[in-house]
């Protein structure tokens, strides 16, 4: 019998540890961005949205001058580079503060109560624009950054990355 109440204190445990995942979340200025998330879109940061282009082999600017050295840029490559990430920047921050400010908007819906299926339909399709602006905006930097590398250092840049021997196909414009 004890056997039989501790299986089943177990799975009253596990089970009510897999029902709050999202536990501590409620107290978050906006219950859909970690406070992480919102520093990298106010700041600009890829968070991730340009992996289509990393991944397969269109470097972006930010990780190119972070190897500068090591991929050997000349000084014309590298001013090239800082353009490029200052721009992207200057693109992506307005972006991320309008996501964050739509986030906020129909966090406000929810919480005081107003939210109706129209304005839900309306806010969520706002936040998937910008969301789809975001992401071109990075990935279209990662696109502009490769015809600035030469095949070499296209390839030492996937060495440098952890992306195996960089022998995967480069696409140059």
């Amino acid at each position: 019998m004890k056997i039989l109440c501790l299986i089943a204190s177990l799975a009253f445990l596990t089970s009510a540890n897999a029902q709050a995942p999202y536990a501590g979340m409620q107290t978050r200025s906006i219950k859909a961005l970690s406070e992480q998330q919102i520093a990298d879109l106010g700041a600009g940061r890829g968070m991730s949205l340009a992996l289509a282009a990393e991944l397969n082999g269109y470097p972006g600017p930010l990780h190119v001058l972070e190897l500068a050295d090591k991929l050997e840029l000349s000084a014309e490559q590298r001013a090239r580079m800082q353009r490029l990430f200052d721009s992207m920047k200057a693109d992506a921050m307005p972006l991320g503060t309008k996501l964050i400010d739509q986030e906020a908007d129909l966090d406000g819906q929810f919480a005081s109560r107003t939210v109706t299926p129209e304005s839900l339909k309306a806010a969520t399709a706002a936040i998937a624009a910008t969301q789809g602006i975001l992401r071109e905006t990075h990935l279209k930097y990662h696109l502009s950054t490769g015809s600035i590398l030469t095949p070499a250092q296209m390839k030492k840049y996937a060495a440098l990355r952890g992306y195996g021997s960089g022998n995967h196909k480069h696409r140059h414009h």
